[in-house]
């Protein structure tokens, strides 16, 4: 009864319309602050905040489980941090060093091993732990062949990011666990 108050607006916490009115207040800023945006940059920045709301609102009708949502919520949130990261000043060296493309593989990772866990917590919870390997990988190999720019001006910001984002993602397959833990798929789900 409780998840469908919440859902339809009724006696639950609002939560849609903060996330929704946080989406919109995001979209504001740069226009307020006088970024220069071009219409392009606000229509980018609008489809990906769109998409993130519209899949986190997707998985948490998914299951009741408030660390199964913070889970999802997590891993949207991680994933549109890193595509914001790499398309305004760029993980490894600027925006436009081409090696940035290779976390596109990254959020693949994350997407592809949630579709193959059906969503479920214990596949999201490992689908997770390896997009965080992989996040990981990617941060250890690029600093060790030097894969960004010529110097080493950027390896502060590839250590941090590195370790961020793998924190990021860990703490998303952590609720996934959680989840799992607290409401295990009985024999005949799985």
């Amino acid at each position: 009864m409780a998840r469908n108050s919440e859902n339809r607006g009724g006696r639950g916490f609002p939560w849609r319309p903060i996330g929704w009115g946080s989406l919109v207040a995001l979209l504001l800023i740069p226009l307020i602050a006088g970024f220069p945006w071009s219409l392009a940059d606000f229509i980018f920045a609008g489809a990906v905040l769109g998409g993130a709301g519209i899949v986190i609102e997707l998985g948490a009708r998914l299951s009741p489980s408030l660390a199964y949502r913070g889970g999802v919520a997590v891993a949207v949130l991680t994933a549109v941090g890193l595509v914001w990261v790499n398309g305004a000043v760029g993980f490894l060296g600027d925006e436009d060093n081409p090696e940035n493309l290779v976390f596109a593989a990254v959020i693949l990772i994350a997407v592809l091993g949630a579709a193959r866990a059906g969503f479920r917590p214990a596949g999201m919870a490992r689908a997770l732990f390896a997009t965080a390997a992989a996040q990981l990988a990617v941060g250890i190999a690029a600093i060790a062949i030097d894969f960004a720019v010529p110097g080493r001006d950027w390896l502060y910001e590839a250590v941090l990011g590195t370790t961020l984002f793998t924190l990021l993602w860990l703490t998303s397959a952590a609720l996934f666990r959680k989840a799992d833990v607290a409401s295990p798929v009985s024999p005949t789900e799985a």
